[in-house]
């Protein structure tokens, strides 16, 4: 651990992840406060960022036997938290095909698989907490351009050949089921849903539970990393003296470093009121997606109504993206009216919010050279962050405990694209 000389930094300025109405703070309101953190804490770990990455990695920690605490600048789950869309898949933003490309069939395989296993594990952790909107779904991949047609068939097949529970959808069948045109789709059952808001304070209050401290409204404005342990300094004056950190601050970590790891993107979303289950039909339990990028996704909510996303531009000014919501929003409508013309699709509330995007699709988890052993990051970066967040809380813990884990050279900072 000593490898390396102390590291001091200040905490940057607090970032704005979104803008607009945000369906899931908006449905469940302020659900809990956790006291701000008034007094010097010691601990195991200190977890920085009490979103649903940092939720899910102290409950896993908590529930190992591992003495935490979680702090962070805002009230818990208020940042990308509240905006995020949990459209919970196990395909990367990357196709497999190409992902097998840049590390091998291999890593690629096991990247997909383990999503898939998370979406599982998502599953189970819902069902201990209860009551968090927790739904399986079917996945509608679909091509948005005839061309696309190909590069579908070609993932297709890699996923069968692995045994990836797809079916292949011709012009023809899509059109019956679901009726609209297109030159050819990908069907998965596995696929689900979760209020990734109310999922958080679910978390976090188990987290107390277990033993754990929880303080939101608590900004850590310096760090000091160094080779026995860690000390965090509250804006308050509070001192935070830590064994390791897990940086899980959302879209903000990457400030941490000197270098970007993944660019900074808005995407925009908007939720329908509630639609009559008949009108609603199949687009209760299947999502749709298509292959263009950016793209637009489809997935109803608990409640019945239909949540759209998509429309992601390369702004990351908080006051562009505040002015683009609307626009954005009766776009998006605009689309899903062209594909489900039978369903009502005006907007009740609509937002926008950041988000990070690797060059490879891939998250990173782990120590980063710079910072050395004892500072871990927990960047649940892509389309899928929910699903990586759930696959980062064991890779954390793996860490902690120096044990070996299956994913940690593909998830980490010390990746390697295969050469020729």
């Amino acid at each position: 651990d000593g490898a390396v000389p102390p590291r001091r930094w200040c905490i940057p300025a607090r970032v704005d992840l979104k803008s607009g109405y945000p369906y899931w703070a908006v449905k469940n309101g302020l659900l809990r406060a956790f006291a701000p953190l008034d007094r010097d804490a010691r601990c195991e770990v200190a977890v920085l960022g009490a979103g649903i990455t940092g939720a899910l990695i102290a409950d896993e920690l908590v529930a190992h036997g591992h003495d935490v605490v979680v702090a962070d600048q805002r009230d818990a789950a208020w940042g990308s938290t509240a905006a995020s869309t949990a459209l919970l898949q196990y395909e990367i933003d990357t196709h497999l095909v190409d992902l097998a490309k840049r590390y091998g069939e291999r890593d690629a395989v096991l990247a997909y698989r383990a999503c898939s296993d998370a979406i599982d594990s998502l599953a189970s952790l819902a069902k201990s907490l209860r009551d968090v909107e927790f739904a399986r779904a079917r996945s509608v991949y679909f091509a948005s351009r005839p061309w696309h047609q190909p590069a579908l068939r070609e993932e297709f097949a890699m996923r069968q050949k692995h045994g990836f529970r797809v079916d292949w959808l011709d012009r023809a069948a899509v059109r019956a089921r679901y009726g609209f045109a297109t030159s050819a789709a990908i069907l998965s059952r596995q696929a689900a849903r979760v209020d990734p808001y109310r999922l958080a304070y679910k978390l976090l209050a188990r987290v107390e539970k277990g033993g754990g401290r929880v303080h939101d409204r608590t900004p850590v404005v310096r760090i000091d990393a160094g080779a026995r342990g860690v000390r965090l300094e509250t804006e308050a004056g509070a001192c935070i003296r830590a064994e390791r950190v897990v940086v899980a601050a959302g879209y903000a970590s990457q400030r941490f470093l000197r270098r970007p790891v993944a660019r900074n993107r808005s995407s925009y979303a908007f939720v329908t009121d509630p639609i009559p289950a008949p009108t609603l039909a199949f687009l209760a339990n299947t999502m749709f997606w298509e292959s263009a990028r950016p793209y637009l996704y489809v997935r109803a909510t608990g409640d019945g109504r239909l949540l759209v996303g998509g429309e992601d531009d390369a702004i990351d000014l908080p006051s562009r993206r505040d002015a683009s919501v609307d626009a954005k929003a009766a776009k998006l409508a605009r689309k899903v009216a062209r594909l489900f013309p039978h369903v009502p699709v005006q907007p009740a509330f609509a937002w926008g919010g950041t988000f990070a995007e690797t060059s490879d699709g891939l998250p990173w988890f782990g120590a980063h050279p710079e910072t050395g052993a004892r500072t871990l990051y927990a960047m649940a970066y892509g389309g899928n962050g929910i699903t990586y967040s759930m696959l980062g809380a064991g890779l954390i813990r793996a860490a902690i405990e120096r044990r070996r884990h299956p994913l940690a050279r593909l998830f980490g900072f010390g990746r390697r694209e295969r050469s020729g």
